[in-house]
């Protein structure tokens, strides 16, 4: 009995505000039968500028109240959040922890010209994992790095299609286009939020990479391999997104039918 409650247990997501919804979107769309419970700490957005044991605190008190609730797994939607605390969260809690990465590898076996640039966060650009995950499978590559400072504000704000926007697009991907970049990852769950924006700037011929579907299906397999996953069906499947900040913004981004946006302090 305690296995089939473990299994009807939701998936807990969290991030440091709505781009963790990019993620989420696709694990609701690999696994529609799973319960999911989400957090979106936009109060405290964004992690990036964030001493690490700041944001290994703030992760701390998500994994918390996740567990709380009794999630059976919890997925790290936040590359900051992952490269600074996830061995923390491994090491002290017991539920499976599936964290984010930036897609350096799939984009170093591809690319043509040697050249891939990294648009993420200052606190993911400057951490170990990040340094370490390069070291490994970007040797021989020129990786062009630029910390999308302002972004993350512009999206938890719904600014997305602005001008405000589009400047500093222009401005971090320049020194990548100049470098001759034939794939550009996108190293915060925020930005795939911005691809509409990029293909405006962007060559048609220029790779736009993010982890959303790999981190979905690596949730499938853990929970598989853990026999978690739900005996439920997509018709008992429902989905309590919380936010600490605005309701009316992570509503426009999460869209997905059966979907329930709350606000909860935390």
């Amino acid at each position: 009995m305690a296995v089939l409650f473990l299994m009807d247990s939701a998936i807990g997501v969290f991030d440091s505000g709505v781009g963790g919804t990019s993620v989420w979107k696709e694990i609701v769309k690999l696994l529609p039968n799973e319960r999911t419970i989400y957090l979106a700490d936009s109060k405290n957005a964004p992690y990036g500028g964030k001493a690490p044991k700041e944001i290994v605190a703030l992760s701390i008190k998500n994994t918390e109240l996740l567990l709380q609730k009794g999630c059976k797994l919890v997925v790290v939607a936040c590359n900051t959040a992952t490269t600074n605390a996830i061995d923390y969260l491994r090491k002290n809690y017991p539920v499976p922890f599936i964290g984010i990465e930036p897609a350096i590898k799939p984009a170093a076996l591809h690319t043509k010209t040697k050249k891939v640039g990294i648009l993420a966060t200052k606190g993911t650009l400057s951490s170990s994992l990040f340094y370490n995950t390069s070291k490994l499978f970007a040797q021989g590559i020129e990786v062009i790095e630029q910390d999308g400072s302002g972004l993350v504000q512009l999206i938890e704000e719904g600014n997305v299609y602005t001008e405000a926007t589009k400047y500093l697009l222009e401005k971090y991907l320049a020194p990548m286009l100049n470098a001759g970049i034939d794939s550009l990852v996108l190293g915060c769950t925020h930005y795939p939020y911005l691809i509409p924006v990029l293909r405006q700037i962007l060559p048609e011929s220029i790779t736009i990479l993010d982890s959303s579907e790999a981190v979905a299906r690596q949730t499938k397999h853990i929970l598989s391999e853990k026999g978690l996953l739900s005996l439920g069906s997509k018709a008992t499947a429902k989905h309590d997104i919380y936010t600490n900040h605005t309701i009316e913004v992570l509503k426009y981004y999460v869209n997905v039918p059966g979907a329930l946006v709350n606000l909860l302090d935390f």
